[in-house]
């Protein structure tokens, strides 16, 4: 059963690292998987289409080195290597794949609970020289909640990976489509985007803001929205029909914003670059307001 965190606008709830979707890319600990806005779902999942949903992303969930997660490259075919928040994986290719369903060897997990927040500590083994302590703090406001992250490096070598929260979106279960505006604090250069999926032109990119002129069929995504440059870490999502809106910044800048979408969902991801020296630590937070629309 989730763990609720609420108040009269606002209802969060959180899975515990070994309930529901314990599978390995996704950060275990603090899983929002459902965000409620005075009784108006927020949230979405990845996925429609019938399978298990517990395998899928959902909510506001976030993952750890998506590219190449931590310790991957000096670790040898049938050894272990760092997903951060998950566990040890075994590494059983020369690449690295974020689907693939890696063999999991668990962590250990600390979770503190109050009334208005919630706690959750991992603590890894020590692996080729890498170790981490992560502790992930959710806490809900009248009209958001923060979530609070503390890395340490507790082992040898330097930690460089990077974070990130999927943000699974959808207003009030609404369909994308002309219904949603969604607005970047930054100018976005479609030609100098690294990745440009937009089959059915159903996407259009604005000076700052992306719309929709139907509901896509086929997903879309684009990496690198800020074309290289060092932006302020923030967007802010609306459903004009539903006069709602849901805001995301982050306490850091970033140079890497990823859009992922489908007919039922969009995911603008905001990245968080981490380098971190041995007995060193780094902490970042992410803010999320929601408001009504005039």
């Amino acid at each position: 059963m989730s763990h609720i965190l609420k108040n009269q606008n606002l209802e969060l709830h959180i899975d515990f690292p070994a309930e529901n979707y314990i599978f390995p890319r996704f950060d275990q600990t603090g899983k929002i998987v459902k965000v409620k806005y005075q009784n108006i779902s927020l949230s979405g999942v990845e996925k429609t289409d019938g399978e298990d949903e517990h395998r899928f992303g959902r909510g506001f969930y976030n993952e750890f080195g998506i590219d190449t997660p931590l310790g991957f490259t000096e670790t040898n075919i049938g050894g272990w290597f760092h997903k951060i928040g998950v566990g040890l994986l075994k590494k059983e290719d020369v690449r690295y794949s974020f689907i693939q369903n890696y063999m999991v060897k668990s962590p250990e997990y600390t979770i503190i609970t109050k009334p208005n927040k919630i706690e959750i500590i991992c603590k890894s083994q020590l692996i080729f020289g890498y170790s981490y302590l992560l502790r992930k703090e959710i806490e809900l406001f009248e009209s958001g909640f923060k979530i609070k992250y503390f890395l340490q490096n507790t082992g040898d070598k330097v930690i460089v990976t990077d974070e990130y929260v999927h943000n699974f979106l959808a207003i009030n279960k609404d369909l994308i489509g002309n219904d949603y505006l969604l607005k970047f604090p930054f100018q976005l250069k479609s030609a100098l985007f690294e990745d440009t999926v937009n089959p059915e032109k159903k996407v259009e990119i604005g000076e700052k803001e992306i719309t929709f002129n139907s509901t896509p069929n086929a997903q879309f995504f684009f990496s690198n929205l800020t074309g290289g440059e060092t932006v302020d870490a923030k967007w802010e999502l609306i459903n004009l029909k539903n006069k709602i809106g849901i805001s995301e910044t982050g306490s850091f800048q970033t140079n890497k914003v990823n859009l992922w979408g489908w007919k039922h969902v969009i995911s603008p991801e905001l990245f968080y670059n981490i380098f971190i020296q041995s007995g060193q630590s780094t902490n970042w937070t992410r803010i999320y307001n929601v408001f009504k629309v005039k």
